[in-house]
């Protein structure tokens, strides 16, 4: 078993006032999936191949925006941006899953407490549409992504490292935070040698304000998660993994 890791306001989505799931009655055992974030489903966009769709977040009080892609079956192959400000991307995202029913996409982006977009973009062919959804994170979501007092398993740049699951484990929790300088890095979820079910590839400038936090569904036994620094060896990051 692995263990290093252990509202109200509203925002603008396309002139339409959307709340907080807090708002909406969700649990408050909040969770990484779509109905979670969206319960109603207002928030949830259908996203072509080769098109995008964008979510704007103007609560200068929060920080975390929880971000979900799933599909009915099908590959997903997306790009997940976090925009501040007219031509700044501190934060982006290259997601793949072989299966975005099974396996969806769900991660924290933070938002450092400014104004932001997200935009989700369908790097995939025209044959595979994906739904994607965005909203502010509960409180309790929210603190996923800020990882223990104590440094993870350190990284240095170039490196990788793997941790078989346990067979019995239904979700992988991963943090990967810097102190303070980029992140460059790629997780993947093996379930055979080099067969990657789904991946995620993060560049941020500051692995410490945007930390890369994500959540793996393992529906099947066998797994294993392999993380690579693609940074220079002068940008180490930490690993902190929550089996479930």
């Amino acid at each position: 078993m692995l263990s290093l890791l252990a509202l109200p306001n509203a925002y603008t989505l396309g002139g339409v006032r959307a709340r907080s799931p807090a708002r909406m009655g969700a649990s408050p055992v909040m969770g990484w999936d779509m109905k979670t974030i969206t319960p109603d489903g207002t928030l949830e966009q259908r996203v072509e191949g080769k098109t995008r769709k964008t979510w704007t977040f103007n609560d200068l009080s929060k920080d975390r925006v929880q971000v979900a892609v799933k599909s009915e079956g099908r590959p997903v192959k997306a790009d997940i941006q976090l925009w501040i400000g007219p031509d700044w991307t501190p934060f982006t995202l290259k997601a793949y899953s072989e299966d975005g029913k099974e396996r969806p996409i769900q991660a924290l982006i933070g938002t450092r407490n400014k104004a932001a977009m997200i935009e989700v973009r369908n790097v995939g062919e025209y044959e595979f549409p994906f739904s994607a959804a965005a909203n502010y994170a509960d409180a309790s979501m929210a603190s996923k992504a800020d990882p223990p007092a104590a440094h993870g398993e350190r990284v240095d740049g170039g490196a990788l490292r793997s941790f078989p699951l346990d067979a019995g484990s239904e979700k992988l929790e991963v943090v990967l935070n810097t102190d303070g300088k980029q992140l460059n890095a790629r997780v993947e979820l093996l379930n055979a040698p080099n067969n990657p079910k789904q991946t995620f590839e993060v560049f941020t400038n500051n692995g410490e304000l945007n930390s890369l936090s994500v959540c793996f569904d393992t529906p099947d036994p066998g797994n294993t998660v392999r993380i690579v620094n693609l940074a220079p060896v002068e940008f180490p990051c930490y690993i902190h993994l929550n089996e479930m």
